[in-house]
């Protein structure tokens, strides 16, 4: 009998920690007893959090007021759910639209069946001192099941972040097309915003229907050749840019008209999802001036030597306001000059000529001389074209010595005949008196 006392002694002590372990087991699982880790199994689970509406994502800025903030739920229960309310907790610094002290409160515009999902969008004033960062938030629904009375309510903790926003800019570093030609031009993309661009790509629309379907800006696009079309420019961060290049043929009957080339831009923003948006780089196409300086050489006209010379323009639009300036190089001492040739059109070569001069004695021979053209083009930006040139300055023809005897005795033979025939005169007049 004393054994069985000693054995179940033994039993009872071998069982009481299966029995305490059990009884701990039950309570962190939530099952029995009100521990702080005890959650009920209910009708509504909290699936997203965001600035924007139940439709779309939006990013904002610190500062802005009156933004909508949506929270997603899923009605998990196995009944339809009515009446649904919710009251906003968020961290200091966002507010209600309402007034400072105001709840932050939402009310859903239909019931909630079973297995689907519901949206409560609240409207909130963010403080300009706010930073662009992650928070934390916490939201309280109410709501009655169908055919039952009563409130339930359901609380959940969540994690929101404020975005920034993105700005996209586009423009050409150099705004300015020659036809006639093959320009390769910059277009610079910037992110003038507080949010970061991720993944961008650009497509080059290249119709004009092709833009005409999203906008009424007009474009004559289809008139050029553009032969880049897409580009994928990376990640662009806030207040920062990045430059793409292109090659573009303006064909030579466009000139002194603005060419729209219309961008398409995608990238995904700061909540992850993918923005599309269309912009358009202006350009405007100037004519095609091509100068060139040819046959220079020195004649000599009414006893001065002159550099001549013609510029041809090659181009489809004429230089304004011309000027050519002649200018020494190396050891030359010709005098540096400048002469106004006005304009230079395109359907004949322009002459010029410039009489030379030297600082200090004269010499011949060859010298080294640069000639300028300087002029301006239908925006009135002034160019230059240069050309370097050897002429040769002739030496002036030396008069002989008996040439010069000859001029001298000449005169002098002159002026004795006269003397000679003045007296013959004089004795002639004499004798016929007496």
């Amino acid at each position: 009998m004393i054994n069985y006392k000693i054995i179940f002694s033994l039993m009872l002590l071998l069982l009481i920690p299966l029995a305490i372990h059990d009884s701990f087991a039950q309570i962190t699982s939530g099952g029995f007893g009100k521990s702080p880790f005890e959650r009920d199994f209910g009708d509504v689970k909290l699936l997203d959090a965001y600035f924007g509406t139940a439709n779309e994502k939006i990013e904002i800025d610190p500062g802005d007021r009156n933004v909508p903030f949506t929270v997603v739920f899923a009605n998990v229960g196995t009944q339809d759910i009515t009446g649904i309310k919710g009251q906003l907790s968020l961290p200091l610094g966002f507010s209600s639209t309402d007034g400072s002290g105001s709840l932050i409160m939402a009310d859903a515009t239909s019931n909630s069946l079973a297995g689907d999902n519901f949206y409560l969008t609240f409207y909130v004033n963010i403080d300009k001192n706010m930073k662009i960062k992650q928070y934390p938030g916490s939201v309280k629904v109410d709501y009655s099941r169908l055919r039952e009375s009563g409130v339930r309510s359901s609380f959940s903790d969540f994690n929101f972040k404020v975005t920034g926003n993105s700005i996209i800019n586009v423009k050409a570093s150099n705004p300015f097309l020659n036809s006639l030609k093959t320009n390769y031009v910059t277009i610079v993309i910037s992110n003038d915003g507080t949010a970061p661009l991720s993944s961008v790509s650009i497509v080059a629309a290249n119709t004009q229907t092709e833009f005409s379907a999203t906008s009424t800006s007009t474009t004559n696009i289809e008139n050029v050749v553009i032969l880049e079309s897409n580009w994928n420019v990376g990640n662009i961060e806030p207040k920062s840019s990045k430059s793409l290049t292109a090659t573009v043929y303006v064909p030579q009957n466009l000139q002194q008209d603005t060419l729209r080339v219309p961008l398409t831009i995608k990238y995904y923003n700061a909540h992850g999802d993918l923005q599309t948006v269309s912009k358009i780089v202006d350009f405007y196409i100037k004519g095609l001036i091509d100068l060139t300086v040819y046959d220079v050489n020195v004649i000599e006209l009414s006893g001065t030597q002159m550099v001549v010379g013609e510029i041809i323009n090659e181009g489809n639009e004429k230089a304004l306001f011309g000027f050519i300036t002649l200018e020494p190089l190396n050891n030359s001492n010709i005098k540096k000059q400048t002469q106004f040739i006005d304009e230079i059109d395109t359907d004949s070569p322009v002459p010029f000529n410039i009489p030379l001069e030297f600082d200090g004695k004269p010499r011949y021979g060859e010298h080294d001389i640069q000639l300028t053209v300087r002029y301006k083009d239908s925006v009135r930006d002034e160019l230059f074209v240069t050309h370097n040139a050897t002429i040769f300055v002739k030496e002036p023809p030396k008069i002989e010595s008996g040439n010069n005897l000859q001029f001298i005795i000449i005169p002098i033979v002159i002026v004795i005949a006269i003397g000679i025939y003045v007296i013959r005169r004089r004795k002639t007049s004499k004798i016929q008196a007496s």
